[in-house]
C-alpha cells in the first residue's frame, strides 16, 4: 500500500475527483440495494439511502437518496460505534432505534466498518451504512405506521446489534426480528440487500485507499468537510444578519383534535446561525412526534437546498449551525412518545416553518409550500390469490403539488422536500399485493393562485381485492399550504372511501377496515402559490 505524504493544500481538481469518487460508491451502494432489494417498497419506490463515513463517524458522501436521512444517518453510525467500539471486519451492526439514532422503527440502518491493510495489521479506515424504510416491522397495524400512543406499539425496537460478525450471520438475532413481522421473507430479502450493499460500500473505499494510499484519501475526506462547511459560512455571510421567525401548525396528532404548533426563530450572524425551535408544542399523545435526529435532517436540507452549488452532502454543513429543540417538545419528543409520524410528516412541517422564515432573508429564493405531506398510506391483510395464502403488508408515499417560485409556476404530482421517493408504478403494486389502482391522475386546479400558480396535486384511487386494514397518516387535510408574497394557498388535501357508489370523507389520520371491493381515494395537496396575480 502506497502512503503518499499529506499535501499542504487541497488541490482543487484532485478534489473535484475525490467529491466525485465518494459520491459514487455511496451510488453503487444504492444501485446493489435497489436492485438486490424483494418489497417494491424499496426496488420500486427506491425509500432508502447510503452513505460513507470516515473513521471519526463523519459523514463525508450520501447519494442524492432520501432527505429526511441527511442528518440522521450521523448519529445511527455514533450509536453503532459507542455500542461496538471494536468492530472488526465483516460486522454489520445492525439498528432502528429512534432514541439511539434512528428515526422511526421501519427505517432499518445497517453500519459496517471499513478496514485496511493485512488481516494481522488492519487498520480501521472508515463506515459505511445503508437505511432502508421495511415495509413491515409489527406492532399494532400492518405497515408498522399506526396511530399509536406509544412507542411499543409501533414494532420491533432494534438497539445496536450485531447482525454479522466477522462474516457470520448472527441467526439467532435474525430469527428474533423476523418472528415479529408480518412478512418474513420479504424482511429477510430485504435485510441481505441491505448487507450486500454494505459489502460493495466496504470494497470499493478499501480500494481507493489501496489506489491513493489511506493518507491521502484520509486528507481528502477531511478536504470534502471544510469545503462544505466554507461554502456553508459563505451562504450564510451573504444572508442579511439579524432573526427571521415564523411558524405553521400540524393539522393534529391523529387522536385529539387541535392543531400542533411547529415554530421557528432564526438568527443569522456573520458566517454563523442558530435555528431555534423553542416555543413549539409538547409532544404529543398521537405519533406524529419528531426526535431530534429528523430536526436535525430537515435544517441540514433547508440549508444544503440554499447553497445552490455542487456542495458534497457531508458533516461540513452543519458546522456553522446550532439548531436548538428543547427536549420533550414535538421535534425532539423523548422516550417512549410514538415517532412513526415524525420522520415523514412533521419533518415535512419543520421544513415548511424554516423555509418560511428563511424567506424574509432570502427574498426570492424562497417558494411557497409545497404540499407538506408524504400522504402515509399502509394496507395490510392476507393475500389469497397464490395456491397459499400468505399475509402482505404493502406502504407508500403520494406524491403532490411544490410551491410556485417568484419566477416560475410549481411543478404538479411530484414528490418534495423531506422525501425524494417514487410512487409504486400501477404494475408493480397490482402484480405484488391484492390491489388495484383504478385512477391515478393530476388533481386539476389544487394550486394554489397567483402571479405563479402552485403545482397541482395527485389523485390516486386504489381499489381493495380483499377485506384489508388501512392506516392513514397524512397531513395538510386541514391546514392549507401558504403561499408567499400574495399568493394563494393551495388546497388541502382529501381521503375518501368510496363504498357502494357512495363517497365517505375519512380523517387525515386513522385506521379503517375495507370491505373487498371498497376503494380508497387519495386526492393529495397543491402547492401554495407565489406573488399577486395582476
Amino acid at each position: 500500500m502506497s502512503n503518499i505524504h499529506s499535501p499542504t493544500s487541497y488541490d482543487p481538481i484532485r478534489l473535484e475527483v475525490f467529491k466525485h469518487r465518494f459520491a459514487a460508491i455511496a451510488e453503487e451502494m444504492g444501485a446493489v440495494l435497489r436492485r438486490a432489494s424483494y418489497s417494491p417498497n424499496i426496488k420500486e419506490r427506491r425509500d432508502y439511502s447510503c452513505a460513507l463515513f470516515d473513521v471519526k463517524g463523519r459523514m463525508i458522501a450520501q447519494a442524492a437518496h432520501i432527505p429526511v436521512h441527511l442528518g440522521s444517518m450521523p448519529l445511527s453510525v455514533e450509536a453503532a460505534i459507542r455500542d461496538f467500539p471494536d468492530m472488526q471486519a465483516g460486522d454489520v451492526i445492525a439498528l432502528n432505534d429512534p432514541f439511539r439514532g434512528g428515526t422511526h422503527l421501519p427505517d432499518i440502518t445497517l453500519v459496517s466498518p471499513v478496514l485496511i491493510g493485512s488481516p494481522d495489521s488492519s487498520i480501521l479506515f472508515g463506515f459505511v451504512a445503508s437505511r432502508a424504510h421495511h415495509a413491515d416491522v409489527g406492532g399494532m397495524t400492518p405497515g408498522s405506521m399506526p396511530i399509536a400512543r406509544e412507542i411499543y406499539q409501533e414494532g420491533i425496537i432494534i438497539p445496536p446489534i450485531k447482525l454479522v460478525s466477522a462474516g457470520e450471520i448472527n441467526q439467532a438475532a435474525i430469527n428474533l426480528l423476523l418472528a415479529n413481522v408480518r412478512t418474513p421473507a420479504e424482511r429477510l430479502g430485504d435485510l441481505n440487500a441491505q448487507i450486500g450493499a454494505n459489502q460493495r460500500g466496504a470494497q470499493r473505499l478499501s480500494d481507493m485507499a489501496a489506489e491513493y494510499g489511506h493518507v491521502e484519501v484520509n486528507h481528502y475526506m477531511d478536504g470534502m468537510l471544510e469545503y462544505t462547511e466554507r461554502m456553508t459560512r459563505r451562504l450564510l455571510k451573504e444572508l442579511p444578519d439579524g432573526e427571521y421567525t415564523f411558524s405553521d401548525f400540524m393539522d393534529n396528532d391523529g387522536i385529539s383534535a387541535e392543531p400542533v404548533l411547529i415554530k421557528v426563530r432564526v438568527k443569522i450572524d456573520g458566517d454563523r446561525a442558530i435555528v431555534d425551535f423553542s416555543g413549539s408544542a409538547p409532544q404529543q399523545k398521537g405519533s406524529i412526534n419528531a426526535v431530534y435526529a429528523i430536526t436535525l435532517s430537515a435544517v441540514y436540507y433547508v440549508f444544503r437546498c440554499l447553497i445552490g452549488l455542487d456542495v458534497p452532502n457531508n458533516a461540513g454543513c452543519l458546522v456553522p449551525i446550532e439548531v436548538i429543540a428543547p427536549k420533550g417538545t414535538v421535534v425532539n419528543a423523548v422516550h417512549p412518545a410514538p415517532v412513526a409520524g415524525g420522520n415523514v410528516e412533521t419533518s415535512q412541517r419543520i421544513t415548511d416553518v424554516l423555509l418560511g422564515a428563511l424567506a424574509a432573508a432570502a427574498p426570492g429564493r424562497i417558494p411557497a409550500a409545497s404540499q407538506g405531506t408524504m400522504n402515509n398510506v399502509t394496507i395490510g391483510g392476507t393475500d389469497h390469490r397464490q395456491d397459499e395464502s400468505r399475509p402482505f403488508a404493502y406502504y407508500e408515499t403520494i406524491g403532490g403539488g411544490m410551491g410556485a417560485a417568484h419566477n416560475q409556476d410549481g411543478t404538479s404530482a411530484i414528490h418534495s422536500h423531506m422525501t425524494n421517493t417514487l410512487n409504486t408504478p400501477a404494475e408493480a403494486l397490482e402484480y405484488a399485493y391484492p390491489l388495484r389502482i383504478l385512477r391515478y391522475e393530476v388533481r386539476r386546479g389544487s394550486g394554489g393562485a397567483g402571479l405563479f400558480r402552485g403545482g397541482d396535486g395527485i389523485r390516486r384511487d386504489v381499489q381493495v381485492l380483499e377485506e384489508a386494514q388501512v392506516t392513514l397518516l397524512t397531513e395538510r387535510r386541514e391546514q392549507k399550504p401558504y403561499g408567499l408574497n400574495g399568493g394563494q394557498p393551495g388546497l388541502p388535501g382529501q381521503n375518501v372511501l368510496v363504498r357502494d357508489d357512495k363517497e365517505i370523507p375519512l380523517p387525515g389520520k386513522g385506521t379503517i377496515e375495507l370491505r373487498d371491493g371498497d376503494i380508497l381515494s387519495i386526492r393529495t395537496p397543491g402547492g401554495g402559490g407565489y406573488g399577486e396575480k395582476e
